[in-house]
């Protein structure tokens, strides 16, 4: 019996640590920046490579906030899915996560062909926070795991070239402001999965563009590419150029291998079980030159990582992934007025482990021109509008695209989508005033690209819009201007403590340690007493705001102000493990290290450490010489 292609909604129910409430603290500062060549190591790189390795580079989150309100308590719930279904494959989509393609099933044989994570545990490895691993993601906007990784996208069913239907993923990605859209496609009786992807640049000037479909496959296969060396980068932030390593996945630590494929060579990367040689292939048209495989390492921090980020005793896994350049480091410059768009297909492949003989079999089962025949097929399709909506994504592109009369067709961002964040630059845009919020609490999101700027720069000079203009300022690297709009704000503020801790911010940035904690202190006086409530919204500025000020206090060496902001954090929020650690470098300050090395005892878990982060065990060799238990073991390189 021949079953037809089917797209439906369906649900899973996984244990699943809830996500919590943004940092409403806008993020001046990349504070955490792993995937940057060193710049010594720029000479050496091949001219295109070492060009793109330094250009469009991050110095903020900017308009993005960090997501770091989730915990690692997982409850069974919910997650709505949708479903894309031939008689071959099956794939499930989350939307409401960065339209990540959970699971690839091969119907005939049973077998899943990804690493399909059995919970949901957000963790801090996505360029703003919260991620999670397993299946396929859609990577865009700068070098790391995008900002939309834990977001909602916009979905839909459109046309397919074959007569059936596709599912269209989409949204705005905020950083870059570039719309993008990726349209999954199953024809009825295909073994692969296709992805067509476009990305747009509306504006009137060239953008950095940054993609990377990042798949993760079970550990222990063997993954092969068409190239005998690769570029290699650890988390000594060194590229080198080396031979492909017989195991790359016998790395002691965590390791990248982008591939080094010659320009003439197909692009595809497999990864097959060493033993049965079944697994899963990925290839493309050739504008997605790039491959990678990422390892965790065999050493004790990769394998500690392994269990972070899912149920301990459960299977590990590796990366394989696929980019616009040939390194993860580097972005690409999109044009005004122009797009890239591609296809890639994912699917089943049976073959011995060796290179030759799978590019053989993969020629077999998907020829090459194949995979262009499809991409020529579907381009045509990209503009097609969408029909039955499946899932909604935010409303910044609805405003982007309302203050631009920009045309996208295939992507329609409708003013439906409008919503509470996006309300006051609604208002900015018709009215030219920024308005007051009714009732107090913490600032809303703030946006930073030119044209608000400018907005904010006309508007009346109320202290919120000053605040927002500082920010947006700072953004565009006038940081002398910005902190004159933060100190104009200040003056008739209701609410001081969101432009104190930007004062102290820049003051910190010009290394003005004493002033940068003397606002700090200010600032967090001032939100105990404006606070209304421990709901969420004051529970998560109170949280963030404490952790900030309670390091610049400790760097300044002011244990007992440290102290009081301490004995004023809620409860629960001291009982979290970020502030555990916290207290636990609060007690050494103190001189009680043996209450400090208590604190390690009796045992915590920093929710949103992050990948790279070597603070426990930093602050664990100022406590003790011996070993660094294992539990606390994170560490992704050598010892210096």
């Amino acid at each position: 019996m021949v079953i037809v292609t089917t797209i439906r909604r369906d649900v899973l129910t996984l244990p699943a640590a809830p996500l919590g409430p943004d940092n409403p603290l806008p993020p001046l500062r990349l504070v955490h920046e792993v995937h940057r060549v060193d710049a010594r190591d720029r000479d050496d790189l091949p001219r295109d490579m070492a060009r793109q390795a330094g250009y469009g580079r991050l110095d903020s989150l900017l308009p993005v906030r960090v997501r770091d309100g989730y915990g690692r308590t997982r409850a069974p719930r919910e997650i709505d899915t949708i479903v894309i279904e031939n008689d071959r494959l099956r794939a499930t989509v989350l939307p409401g996560l960065g339209g990540r393609v959970a699971s690839l099933l091969h119907r005939p044989t049973g077998r899943e062909l990804l690493y399909r994570n059995p919970v949901f545990q957000p963790a801090n490895f996505a360029l703003n926070g919260a991620w999670f691993s397993g299946g396929i993601e859609w990577n865009t906007g700068a070098t790391g795991h995008t900002t939309l990784s834990c977001a909602p996208l916009h979905a839909a069913r459109v046309p397919a070239p074959d007569g059936g239907e596709m599912l269209r993923l989409w949204e705005w990605e905020r950083l870059r402001d570039l719309p993008f859209q990726v349209d999954l496609w199953l024809p009825d009786g295909s073994d692969f999965l296709y992805a067509g992807v476009r990305i747009r640049n509306p504006h009137e000037r060239p953008v950095p563009a940054y993609w990377w479909s990042n798949t993760a496959v079970p550990e222990g296969r063997t993954v092969l590419a068409p190239a005998e060396e690769a570029w290699q980068f650890g988390y000594e932030r060194h590229l080198r150029r080396v031979p492909v390593p017989p195991d790359p996945q016998d790395s002691p630590y965590a390791a990248d291998y982008f591939y080094d494929l010659p320009d003439t060579r197909r692009r595809w990367i497999a990864a097959l079980d060493p033993d049965g040689g079944h697994g899963l292939a990925q290839t493309s048209t050739d504008l997605l030159r790039g491959r990678k495989l990422f390892v965790w390492g065999t050493g004790s921090g990769g394998r500690r990582w392994q269990e972070w980020l899912t149920e301990p005793g459960t299977g590990g896994y590796c990366e394989i992934q696929a980019g616009l350049a040939r390194t993860q480091l580097e972005h690409v410059r999109l044009d005004a007025g122009s797009e890239m768009a591609w296809l890639e297909a994912y699917g089943p492949l049976e073959s011995a482990p060796v290179t030759a003989e799978a590019e053989a079999r993969l020629e077999a089962v998907l020829p090459r021109a194949a995979v262009d025949a499809a991409y020529a097929a579907w381009k045509p399709y990209a503009d097609t509008e969408p029909g039955e909506t499946l899932a909604a994504g935010s409303g910044w592109g609805a405003l982007e695209v309302l203050r631009a009369d920009w045309k996208l067709p295939g992507t329609p961002f409708d003013e439906s989508t409008l919503g509470q964040a996006q309300a006051p630059w609604l208002e900015l845009l018709r009215s030219g005033s920024l308005p007051e919020p009714r009732r107090v609490r913490p600032p809303a999101d703030t946006l930073v690209a030119p044209h608000w700027r400018d907005m904010l720069e006309t508007a009346p000079a109320t202290p919120l819009t000053e605040y927002h203009l500082g920010v947006a300022q700072w953004h565009a690297g006038d940081r002398a201007q910005a902190v004159r709009s933060w100190e104009r704000g200040l003056e008739l503020a209701p609410s001081r403590w969101p432009l104190l801790r930007c004062l102290a911010v820049a003051d910190q940035e010009s290394g003005n340690r004493e002033r940068a904690a003397d606002r700090y202190a200010d600032a967090f006086d001032d939100l105990c007493h404006e606070r209304r409530d421990d709901g969420e919204a004051w529970t998560a500025a109170t949280a963030a705001l404490g952790r900030e000020t309670l390091e610049a206090l400790l760097a300044a060496g002011r244990t007992a102000e440290a102290r009081s902001v301490w004995e004023r954090l809620y409860p629960a929020i001291r009982a979290r493990g970020r502030f555990r650690l916290i207290e636990a470098g609060l007690l050494l300050a103190e001189g009680r290290p043996e209450a400090a090395r208590t604190v390690f005892e009796e045992g915590f878990e920093v929710a949103d450490l992050r990948e790279g982060a070597e603070a426990i065990g930093d602050l664990w060799s100022r406590i003790s010489d011996e070993p660094l238990p294992p539990h606390h073991d994170f560490r992704m390189r050598a010892p210096a």
